[in-house]
């Protein structure tokens, strides 16, 4: 959830950034507001995918654990093979 509130704010400042560089005509700082926009956009998507897999464990304990098991056999035998 943290990850949400956090994009969000980075979002809204990045959105105040670039509307204040297009005021003044400075495009750095436009530019500057845009990337933070997306920053925050990414990190709004990557809250929401944690909260979904927080609550699929939540749901499924079981199905986690079997996911966690396979992954954790994934990269022991890719690192065996090194």
């Amino acid at each position: 959830m943290f990850e949400r509130a956090e994009g969000t704010m980075q979002n809204l400042a990045g959105r105040a950034q670039e509307a204040f560089g297009a005021a003044t005509g400075d495009a750095s700082t436009e530019v500057e507001g845009k990337a933070r926009r997306a920053a925050g956009r990414a990190q709004q998507s990557y809250g929401e995918v944690l909260d979904q897999v927080r609550e699929s464990a939540v749901s499924n304990p079981l199905g986690t654990l079997a996911v966690a098991a396979g992954v954790g056999f994934l990269v022991g035998a890719i690192w065996a093979r090194r």
